[in-house]
C-alpha cells in the first residue's frame, strides 16, 4: 500500500508516539461501489420496540401513528433480520467503528470512567485508537455531521463526534438526559456535594444557549433540517441523527399526548406519543430531501440500537418476539430497520431482506459507497481489534442477495446460520401481547427467568422466531457445534480494564464548562 506526502513525512521523522495516539491514518481510496458517492442519512433510533411501528403490525392499530416511517419503508428494503447489541453503548460504538461489540465495547458504562494505566482503551465505549466511521467519509470528501445521542466515549477530545471526525455535533454523551432541562443526574464535586449536572454540547463547547429552552428532540429537528438546508449539495454529506426518542425519561410535548389520550396506561400512551413525535420529524427530514433535490442521491438508513425496553418503567412492546432490551432474546437484538432513499435501486424498493446485517456492518457499507477502505491502520498499530463490518450494498442494490453474514456473537451467545445459542440466566423470558403495557402488567416488567448457563438454551430462529421451542435436549450435536463457534467467538473478546469514575470529569465539568459535562482529559 503507498503512503505519500504527510504520512510518509511522519515516518520518516519516527513520531511514533505521536503517530500511535494522535494521528490521522493515511488512507487508501477506491472506485467508490456505486460509481458516484451518494448522501447517506444515518438515523439511529433509541429503544424503539418491534411492535412499535406500523409496518410489524399485521392488524393495524390507532395506538402505532407511524405513517412516515412505514412509507419509507415501503419505499425502500426492509431488513428482517438486522440486529445490533442488547442495549446503547455497545451498539452505538459498534456503529461508530466498525466493530462487533465484542472487539469494542460491551459495557454501558458512563463516559466519565478512566483508567490511567492504558492511554489507548482505558476509557468508556470505543478505545481512543479506533477510526471512527466519520474520519472515514471526511477523508473521501464528505460533508460530516452528527446530532443527538452520542453514547460513545467523552473523557478526550478524541472520544468526541469531533474527535471521531465529524465536522459538527450537537447532541449528548450519556445514555440519556431530561428532555427538557438536558440535565442528567449528579456528581460529587470536590469530595463535598453532589452537584446537577446538564449534557448539551454544540461541536466544541457546552450547547448553554439552548439547553432548557424547547423539547429537546424538536431542537435536534431543527438543527437536522438547518443542515440539511444550507449543505451544498454538490458535496457528499454524511448525516448521522440518532434521536433521544424513545428512551427514558417518557417526556413529550402536551399536544403529542392529548393524541393517544385513549390509553389507559400512562407509559404506553406517552411512549407511542414519542414515536409519533419522532415519525414527524422523519417526515420533515424526508420532506427537505425531496426540496433541496437531494433525494434521488440520498440512502437513508434507519435502524433501532436496541430491542425495545418491556421492563418496568419503558412503555414499548417487541411482540410477538419474547423478551427486550438487556437480553439476548429476539426482542432485544432484532431491532427495526431499513434503507431507503432515491439512491436504491428501483428494482430494490418495496422489498424485505431477511440475510444477516449487524450494525458494525454500515462502517464497511459507507466505506465502500464513498471509495475508501474500511481497513484500520491506526487501530492495527495500537493492537487493536480490525475492523468487523462487512459491505452491504451488494445486497441493497441487488447485485448479490446472499448476506456476507453468518454469524453474529451477542456476548454471550450466539446466532449462527439459522441457529442461535445462549448460555446465560435469561431475564424477560415471556412474551407481550399485542397492547403492551397493560393491566396484567402494569407500566411492564416480565418476570419470567429461564437458565441456560448450566444447559444452554438453542433454538432455531428461522422456523421459531419467536423462541418458544429449546432444541438444546433434541439435537445435541447442533448444540456442540454452536458452543464450540461461541468458544471460538469468546477466544476473540475484547476486554480491557475500563476504569472507574474519575473525580477529575465532575471537576472539569463545573470550572471549566460551567456545569455541563464535556471532555477531562488531554
Amino acid at each position: 500500500m503507498m503512503r505519500t506526502g504527510v504520512c510518509g513525512r511522519l515516518a520518516a521523522l519516527g513520531l511514533l508516539l505521536s503517530v500511535l495516539l494522535h494521528t490521522t491514518q493515511c488512507e487508501k481510496f477506491v472506485e467508490p461501489a456505486a460509481g458516484k458517492k451518494p448522501h447517506i442519512v444515518m438515523i439511529l433510533v433509541d429503544d424503539w420496540g418491534w411492535a412499535n411501528v406500523g409496518y410489524h403490525r399485521q392488524t393495524p392499530t390507532d395506538e402505532v401513528q407511524t405513517p412516515n416511517f412505514d412509507a419509507l419503508c415501503k419505499q425502500g428494503v426492509e431488513l428482517d433480520q438486522h440486529y445490533a447489541y442488547q442495549f446503547c453503548s455497545p451498539s452505538r460504538s459498534s456503529l461508530m467503528s466498525g466493530r462487533l461489540p465484542i472487539h469494542v465495547n460491551i459495557l454501558n458504562a458512563p463516559p466519565d470512567i478512566y483508567n490511567p494505566k492504558d492511554p489507548v482503551s482505558g476509557f468508556s465505549a470505543i478505545p481512543r485508537n479506533m477510526t471512527g466511521i466519520a474520519s472515514k467519509m471526511k477523508s473521501a470528501g464528505y460533508a460530516t455531521h452528527h446530532v443527538g445521542k452520542w453514547d460513545a466515549g467523552m473523557a478526550t477530545p478524541d472520544h468526541t463526534p469531533i474527535g471521531r471526525g465529524f465536522d459538527s455535533t450537537f447532541g449528548y454523551f450519556h445514555h440519556d438526559n431530561d428532555y427538557y432541562t438536558e440535565q442528567i443526574g449528579n456528581c460529587m464535586y470536590n469530595n463535598k456535594e453532589y452537584v446537577n449536572v446538564t449534557d448539551l454540547w454544540m461541536t466544541t463547547g457546552p450547547a448553554s444557549d439552548s439547553n432548557g429552552t424547547i423539547y429537546e428532540e424538536e431542537m435536534f429537528k431543527r438543527h437536522v433540517l438547518d443542515i440539511l438546508g444550507n449543505h451544498s449539495v454538490d458535496t457528499p454529506l454524511f448525516l448521522y441523527y440518532a434521536p433521544h426518542i424513545a428512551h427514558t425519561p417518557l417526556q413529550v410535548p402536551d399536544n403529542y399526548q392529548q393524541k393517544f389520550s385513549f390509553i389507559p396506561d400512562e407509559d404506553r400512551k406517552i411512549y407511542h406519543a414519542m414515536v409519533n413525535f419522532l415519525d414527524d420529524v422523519i417526515g420533515n427530514i424526508t420532506q427537505m430531501l425531496h426540496e433541496r433535490n437531494m433525494w434521488n442521491d440520498t440512502l437513508i438508513i434507519v435502524s433501532s440500537d436496541n430491542g425495545g425496553p418491556e421492563y418496568a418503567g419503558g412503555g414499548a412492546n417487541n411482540f410477538p418476539l419474547r423478551g427486550g432490551k438487556l437480553t439476548n432474546w429476539q426482542g432485544g437484538v432484532r431491532v427495526n430497520a431499513f434503507a431507503s432513499g432515491g439512491f436504491l435501486p428501483e428494482s430494490r424498493r418495496g422489498t424485505k431482506y431477511d440475510g444477516y446485517i449487524a450494525l458494525a456492518d454500515w462502517y464497511a457499507t459507507f466505506c465502500s459507497l464513498a471509495g475508501v477502505d474500511k481497513y484500520d491502520e491506526r487501530a492495527l498499530a495500537a493492537k487493536l481489534p480490525p475492523v468487523d463490518g462487512m459491505d452491504m450494498w451488494p445486497v441493497l442494490s441487488g447485485q448479490n442477495l446472499t448476506s456476507p453474514r453468518t454469524e453474529i456473537p451477542l456476548s454471550p451467545g450466539l446466532i449462527s446460520g439459522d441457529y442461535k445459542i445462549l448460555v446465560s440466566r435469561m431475564k424477560q423470558a415471556g412474551w407481550t401481547g399485542p397492547k403492551y403495557p397493560n393491566r396484567t402488567h402494569p407500566s411492564g416488567g416480565i418476570n419470567t427467568v429461564v437458565n441456560c448457563a448450566q444447559t444452554n438454551c438453542l433454538f432455531n430462529i428461522k422456523d421459531d422466531p419467536e423462541e418458544r421451542k429449546n432444541l438444546a435436549e433434541s439435537q445435541p450435536d447442533v448444540l456442540k457445534q454452536m458452543q464450540d463457534r461461541l468458544a471460538a467467538w469468546t477466544a476473540t473478546a475484547f476486554n480491557p480494564n475500563r476504569g472507574k469514575a474519575w473525580p477529575e470529569a465532575c471537576q472539569t465539568a463545573m470550572e471549566k464548562y460551567g456545569g455541563f459535562w464535556g471532555p477531562f482529559l488531554p
